[in-house]
């Protein structure tokens, strides 16, 4: 399985297959991903490798221990090793390829920000709007 960042400059690959997907709805992975929830995986160190882009990559650390490395170029988040696990943590929007998994966890959900539970209104859309007009008009 091949993933790349949003500029496709950070590449790597993984061996075998993704077996659970989870999403973590924590105020930190809100801050990181700039989403309601960070869907994501974890593969054994020995079945991942860079491809390109290593070199790009720049993390931050909070003293907690959180990490969040992300390409330089882009800003997407990229892949990190989860300290002394021996596992590298995978957003799963940079997968490039169609996952058979679903989500089998969902963490942290009493943080979850109020904001992300649909109103009784939603409107859903197959594509995008026309235009930032037309999308107003549906609210």
């Amino acid at each position: 399985m091949k993933g790349e960042c949003l500029c496709g400059n950070v590449k790597f690959e993984i061996e075998g297959e993704i077996r659970n997907l989870y999403q973590c709805h924590c105020s930190l992975c809100r801050k990181a991903t700039g989403a309601a929830a960070n869907a994501a995986t974890f593969v054994q160190a020995a079945a991942f490798r860079w491809v390109s882009g290593e070199s790009d990559i720049r993390s931050y650390k909070k003293p907690s221990g959180f990490r969040s490395d992300f390409c330089s170029v882009c800003g997407s988040p990229v892949p990190n090793s989860l300290r002394d696990s021996g596992m590298v943590w995978i957003p799963a929007g940079l997968l490039d390829e169609p996952v058979a998994s679903r989500i089998s966890v969902h963490l942290h959900t009493k943080s979850a920000a109020p904001w992300e539970q649909e109103s009784a209104e939603c409107v859903r859309l197959d594509g995008g709007p026309e235009s930032l007009e037309s999308l107003n008009k549906l609210l």
